[in-house]
């Protein structure tokens, strides 16, 4: 798949010069990927409950799309369809599973990258970008480092070693070449080697990996966001001309100033160079507190699949606002709340425990037709 240009040095083929494009998340799907949680130390007295709130998102995706479901091994496999059999025995003609063991269950940042392309005899790929537990916090991970070749093996699809660190919850993307990050996560020297390039380096390599034409870069992430500010819980494209954005009214709540930073910058974005671009605001969950510590709760950390958007609740009033706002934002779609209370403990939501397998574009056309 390589070509030779004419000063005789090997040019290596990168998903951009093999045709190939990063799907926006509402486009149709084939699937949706989970790596089943079983670290108690991520979830310390909770697992139970977070199982149960996996199997609500498997409740709410299945009837719309496969879940694809990566566990250490077939007895984990039949432990899991027994969970999911219980809430709903229809369920299981739409769940697969597969023996592709994790250190823990962040599919968003160590499974694979989709990518697709209108041509060629492989329509769907796999980008392998290097996972180092965002920048070293949490060893081992030596299995949740090699998820993505496995699951693109387990597949027979083409798999794109990117060569430098990139956690996909840290970008997010229109389909059409623009995508959203932060200067706290993808500028980090804890990400290694890779961050010693400029930032125009880095957005040559996302152009490369992910067909990127244009990186829109925000500040900093939410208190407690332990992966140095990954963009999806703060902002996120709902369509090509349109994002959402989280606020905190709050000026003495920690999360207000860094928000409203972000808020500024998008705005002089669509007054400066991109005046189609609609931003709506989001709103913030109460803060939640664990042991004095404050958590990254955030509605922003949704999941948009086929029919659905998976959405994290809280308890509080915002779920509702939140979900009004989402239905409006994402129309033909039901929003379904996850009750993400456990789940944040952990560090994460429903957006970081997804990962989006796009439909073949010849699968799409067709079932459009």
């Amino acid at each position: 798949m390589s070509a030779t240009p004419s000063n005789d040095r090997p040019r290596v083929a990168t998903p951009r010069s093999d045709g190939y494009r990063w799907p926006a998340e509402w486009e149709p799907h084939a699937a949706t990927w989970l790596s089943w949680p079983h670290n108690p130390e991520t979830w310390p007295g909770r697992l139970a409950a977070v199982e149960a709130a996996f199997v609500e998102m498997v409740a709410a995706l299945a009837p719309h799309e496969r879940v694809e479901i990566n566990v250490a091994d077939d007895a984990a496999a039949e432990r899991v369809r027994r969970l999911i059999a219980a809430r709903d025995g229809a369920l299981e003609d739409r769940v697969g599973f597969h023996a592709i063991a994790t250190d823990d269950a962040w599919v968003r940042d160590h499974g694979p990258l989709f990518v697709t392309r209108d041509g060629g005899d492989a329509p769907v790929a796999v980008v392998d970008f290097e996972f180092q537990a965002w920048g070293g916090k949490y060893p081992p991970w030596d299995r949740d480092a090699v998820v993505a070749r496995a699951v693109a093996s387990e597949l027979g699809l083409p798999c794109y070693e990117a060569g430098f660190v990139l956690e996909p919850g840290g970008i997010d993307g229109d389909g059409r070449g623009t995508l959203l990050t932060t200067e706290s996560c993808l500028l980090n020297p804890n990400r290694g080697g890779g961050r010693a390039r400029p930032r125009a380096g880095l957005e040559a390599l996302l152009g490369e990996m992910l067909g990127a034409e244009r990186v829109v870069w925000l500040g900093d992430g939410i208190v407690g966001d332990d992966t140095d500010g990954h963009v999806d819980d703060i902002t996120r494209f709902v369509a090509r001309d349109r994002v959402v954005t989280a606020v905190e009214p709050d000026t003495h709540d920690a999360n207000h100033a860094p928000l409203a930073e972000n808020l500024a910058r998008l705005e002089g974005l669509r007054a400066s160079s991109w005046p189609a671009l609609e931003i709506v605001q989001l709103p913030m969950p109460p803060a939640v507190v664990l042991d004095g510590v404050r958590l990254p709760a955030s509605h922003a950390n949704f999941y948009i699949a086929n029919d659905v958007v998976l959405m994290p609740t809280f308890g509080g009033a915002s779920d509702a606002r939140a979900a009004a706002v989402l239905a409006e934002c994402l129309p033909g779609r039901r929003v379904v709340g996850i009750p993400s209370a456990d789940l944040v403990v952990g560090l994460g939501a429903v957006h970081c425990l997804t990962q989006q397998q796009p439909a073949s574009p010849r699968a799409a056309t067709s079932a459009s037709r």
